[in-house]
């Protein structure tokens, strides 16, 4: 699917931010960006800082989500796309009441492995079942709970596969997608990041994993600041 147009922001009614003095950071992208090394980095440098920090992922965060998990990525049968789409959901709406919104009201630093922009890339772009289908469900689920800072961690799919194809092991149901399926992927996650520039931090995944550290822990300084 090829975006007619860049994906309106959320009304301010609908983006949640009553919660104490924690931070929602997430990091997106496609498979194979380096988004679990930046959130290790991330996580470390703001645990030396002394801030508490949640780090979690989606699907996967929560028992139930460990359950979700293993049928959208590894169930070996076939998963209609709009149950994908719903079990995403379901997998967010558990995980943000339980786990992510308790530790923002703590104060804590959340951060996270993938969220709603990753539904709207994959299951509204990739799937083709439509952005704002997908985004609302996703704000439903949530009650409109939005990060305060999104990571983009972007690169070409081809780069990414081959760094995939190293790793040597095996592909989930996402990864095994075809090349035009994460190049739709990649272009909605670019168009979600061009249409809400104060929250997205688009990056180039092919820097260094240093450079790329350093980009985060400046905008992620700004914020705190």
């Amino acid at each position: 699917m090829t975006a007619d147009a860049a994906p309106s922001p959320v009304p301010a009614a609908a983006a949640d931010r009553s919660r104490a003095t924690g931070l929602f950071i997430t990091f997106e992208g496609g498979d194979g960006v380096g988004k679990t090394t930046q959130a290790a980095l991330l996580e470390e440098w703001l645990t030396d800082a002394g801030r508490t920090v949640v780090r979690t992922r989606e699907p996967g965060g929560t028992e139930v989500g460990v359950l979700i998990r293993d049928i959208v990525l590894h169930h070996r049968g076939e998963v209609a796309a709009r149950a994908e789409a719903l079990l995403y959901a379901a997998d967010r709406a558990h995980h943000v009441e339980t786990l992510v919104r308790p530790a923002l009201r703590r104060g804590e630093v959340v951060i996270q492995d993938r969220y709603l922009d990753s539904s709207v890339a994959y299951q509204g772009a990739g799937r083709v079942l439509g952005r704002d289908e997908v985004r609302d469900l996703s704000l439903w689920a949530t009650e409109g709970l939005l990060p305060d800072v999104t990571v983009l961690l972007d690169l070409d799919p081809a780069a990414a596969r081959a760094r995939l194809d190293a790793d040597d092991k095996p592909f989930d149901r996402l990864e095994s997608e075809k090349e035009h399926f994460h190049a739709r992927v990649r272009e909605e996650f670019l168009a979600l990041a061009a249409a809400e520039p104060a929250r997205f931090l688009v990056l180039d995944a092919s820097l260094p994993a240093d450079e790329l550290a350093a980009a985060v822990r400046e905008r992620v300084s700004a914020v705190l600041a």
